[in-house]
C-alpha cells in the first residue's frame, strides 16, 4: 500500500529513506568527560574543536546542539574518523521507490515567520511553562535543557540575561536551526521542490502537490 510520510526534521526523513547511522556504541566515560568540558569551558569551545576536525558535520549541527556536538566528538575519539565520513549510507540509493516533495520559502519570509512564531510562544506562556517544568520533582534532562526556547528561558530565569535578550536569542538560534535544515535538505537527491508564496494557503499548496504527483 502507498505510504505518505509528512514532516519531521531532515534527519528523521533521511533515517526513513536511508537508515540510521551505523556508528560505534556510546561510551559513557568519554561522554561524561565531554559534558564536563561543556559545563566548565563552554559548549562553544567544543563546537570550535568539531569545526576543525569535521567541518562537514558542523554544516548540519548547530552550535547550540550539545547532544550532537558531544556525539560527533565522541565518535571521532573512538574511531579517529569524522562522523560525516562514516555516514556513507546517506550517499547510497534508496532501496524503495520514493517520490520526495519538498516545500520551501524564501529566507526573508522564513525569518518573518520565525519572529512571529517566537512571539506566539512567549504570549502563550513559554516562561511559565519552563518555570513549572523546573519546579517538578524530576528535573529536565540535560538534552531538554538545551532545546531551543527552553535553554534561553532557563538563562533568563537564572538571571543571566534579560527576557528581551532571551527572546532575541530564541529567534537567532531558530534561524540557525533553519539554516542547518536547509543544508541537510541540499544533500537529498531527486527532490521535487515547491516554492511557497507568502500568502499561499494550505489548500492551494495541496492542490499544487497533487498536480505535481499526477505529472510524475
Amino acid at each position: 500500500r502507498p505510504v505518505v510520510a509528512v514532516g519531521g526534521t531532515a534527519l528523521y526523513i533521511k533515517a526513513l529513506l536511508y537508515g540510521l547511522f551505523d556508528g560505534p556504541a556510546g561510551d559513557e566515560r568519554i561522554r561524561n568527560q565531554l559534558r564536563r568540558r561543556a559545563e566548565d569551558e563552554g559548549l562553544e569551545r567544543l563546537y570550535c574543536e568539531l569545526q576543525k576536525i569535521d567541518p562537514a558535520a558542523t554544516e548540519r549541527i548547530g552550535s547550540y546542539d550539545a547532544r550532537r556536538i558531544i556525539r560527533a566528538l565522541e565518535v571521532y575519539e573512538l574511531t579517529g574518523k569524522p562522523i560525516s565520513s562514516l555516514q556513507k549510507q546517506w550517499t547510497q540509493d534508496t532501496p524503495r521507490r520514493w517520490i520526495i516533495i519538498g516545500l520551501r520559502r524564501g529566507k526573508v519570509e522564513e525569518s518573518k515567520r520565525i519572529k512571529g512564531r517566537v512571539r506566539k510562544m512567549i504570549d502563550a506562556g513559554l516562561v511559565d511553562e519552563v518555570k513549572s517544568l523546573l519546579a517538578e520533582d524530576e528535573p529536565l534532562s540535560p538534552q531538554a535543557r538545551c532545546a531551543i526556547g527552553y535553554a534561553e528561558i532557563i538563562d533568563y530565569l537564572n538571571g543571566q540575561i534579560s527576557l528581551e535578550d532571551a527572546i532575541e536569542l530564541i529567534k537567532k538560534n531558530t534561524r540557525r536551526l533553519a539554516k542547518g535544515q536547509r543544508t541537510w535538505f541540499k544533500s537529498f537527491r531527486n527532490v521535487h521542490w515547491l516554492d511557497i508564496e507568502p500568502d499561499e494557503s494550505a489548500e492551494e499548496i495541496l492542490t499544487r502537490t497533487k498536480k505535481l504527483l499526477a505529472e510524475l
